[in-house]
Order: C-alpha cells, then sequence, then structure tokens
C-alpha cells in the first residue's frame, strides 16, 4: 500500500512540475494538526504555501499545542501531526496512532526574562536557573496548555527538584506567542522556542537569559495517522506532506528561513539524521 501511495504523490508532483493538465490529487485536502510554535514563527505558513504551489494539495491546518495535536491524531480527526514532544510521541505511535515518524528538523528552547535579568540567571545552566529562580520569587509564566513546550517546561522543573506552585508561578493556558506578551508585560520569565521568540523580539521586553544547554534541544518530527486504524484519513495527502518536509527543498527553505528578516538562523534541517545523534 505504501508504494503505491508513495507512486500517486510522486506522480502528482511531476504533473504540477513538468506544467501538466492534471486533475490534481483525488484527495486534495490534507489535515495537519500541528504545533503552535511552528505556526507563530512563521516557518509553516511558508512550507505550506510551496506545498501547496508544487503538488495541488491544501492543507488545513490546525494549531495547539502538541498535546492537542496528539489527540487530535489519535482520533483520526487529521492526517498528519507536526508535533515536538519525543516521548509523547513514542506513547502515540506505541498505540498504533500513526504510520511514519521521522525527525525533520530541530531548533532550541531558551529561557527569557526581563533584560535586568531580576533574579539573576545569566551564565547558568538551566537546571541551576530553574532553582534559583524559585527561590527568587520573581514571576514566571508557563504555557500550561500541555504543550511540547509545558512537557518540556515540567520535565525540567522535575530535573530542578522543584514543584513549581504560588503566586510567582503564572500559567497562561495559550499559545506560545500570546505566553511571550505576557510574560513581557508582567517582566517575567518563561520558557519559549528560539524561533517564535526571535520572530517576535522586536514587539517584547525579553532577553534570553540562559540557552545553548543539551536539556534545551527541541526536535520536530512529522507523523503520518495510520490508515490501518484510521480508514477514512488521507493516507496519500499525509504521506506526500511528510515527503515534501524531508526533500531537499523544504530542507533548504528550514534551513534559510529567518535568516534575511532576522539575521539568524531559526531552525536546524535534520532529514535522515537519528534523534540520537542531535545530542
Amino acid at each position: 500500500m505504501r508504494t503505491a501511495l508513495a507512486v500517486a504523490a510522486l506522480a502528482a508532483l511531476v504533473a504540477v512540475g513538468c506544467g501538466a493538465r492534471a486533475a490534481g490529487p483525488v484527495r486534495p485536502n490534507v489535515a495537519l494538526a500541528t504545533t503552535t510554535s511552528f505556526l507563530d514563527s512563521g516557518l509553516l505558513d511558508a512550507l505550506i504555501g510551496d506545498f501547496q504551489k508544487r503538488t495541488g494539495y491544501k492543507v488545513k491546518a490546525q494549531a495547539v499545542g502538541t498535546g492537542a495535536a496528539l489527540a487530535i491524531g489519535s482520533r483520526g480527526d487529521a492526517d498528519v501531526v507536526v508535533s515536538h514532544a519525543p516521548g509523547a510521541e513514542r506513547e502515540f505511535m506505541a498505540a498504533g496512532n500513526g504510520e511514519r515518524r521521522h525527525l525533520f528538523m530541530h531548533n532550541d528552547f531558551v529561557l527569557a526574562g526581563p533584560p535586568a535579568d531580576p533574579a539573576a540567571l545569566k551564565g547558568l545552566k538551566v537546571l541551576e536557573g530553574l532553582k534559583r529562580l524559585a527561590a527568587s520569587g520573581v514571576p514566571f509564566v508557563s504555557r500550561g496548555d500541555r504543550s511540547g513546550t509545558h512537557l518540556l517546561e515540567m520535565e525540567l522543573w522535575q530535573k530542578a527538584g522543584v514543584a513549581p506552585r504560588g503566586a510567582w508561578y503564572l500559567e497562561a493556558a495559550t499559545g506560545m506567542g500570546q505566553t511571550l506578551t505576557i510574560a513581557s508585560e508582567k517582566r517575567a520569565y518563561t520558557l519559549t522556542d528560539r524561533g517564535t521568540y526571535v520572530s517576535r523580539r522586536a514587539q517584547l521586553e525579553l532577553a534570553i537569559v540562559i540557552d545553548r544547554d543539551p536539556p534545551l534541544l527541541n526536535p520536530y518530527h512529522v507523523i503520518t495517522v495510520s490508515p490501518k486504524k484510521f480508514p477514512a484519513v488521507n493516507a496519500a495527502g499525509a504521506n506526500a506532506f511528510a515527503d515534501y518536509l524531508l526533500s531537499a527543498r523544504a530542507q533548504s527553505l528550514i534551513s534559510t528561513f529567518g535568516i534575511d528578516r532576522y539575521g539568524e538562523q531559526l531552525f536546524f534541517a535534520d532529514a535522515g539524521i537519528a534523534e540520537e545523534d542531535l545530542r
């Protein structure tokens, strides 16, 4: 079945690329459940636009936290999922909800806070920094939404030996972009992916205080939802989108995205790389 789907997707690509008068995909709409960080950075729109132009597919994207994106996929309500929570993704695959899972890019998380750094976190490793932050009582804004960012944050607090609670710990229950805005307004710290922070930096009174620490690595995977478990999914469209993200063209777009506008690389292309090799 996989071979037949791949041939169909390749035929659509060739037809569009050669300018043939093809009818386009039999099922042109592809339902994507993805993370808000992928959307907020602007990269998702760039990739979807290019994919649609080249294949004739139309992507209907729903941007939510990773936990919600995987839940949508686990009900068969999405054809393909993009997420950044490896532990939750492995559980998704073990439950038979996914057919293919591929690493296609990464960036990293950073701890951002007021430029004056009132908790004096600069120069620390992230676990040391979280301990000091909790002891300082300076506000911290959590996404609090079971997103990939929130799941990593909870893991980091646990490793730091801190149970975050009290007046200093605020839960936004919203996406990454809005969480950054709240943290900026409250002169608080927050954990964010670098891409969303850089793309919104000009509107924020926040500076990076901790980064480049291995626990802050942020890998993104594309997962096609299992047509065996959910026969109604658009398997051909899901495979075409996954194959596109792994293609040389998409990998080049990922590697160069944001450099002209923000002066730095926001994401790193990883097609063909094992996740353990990122560490």
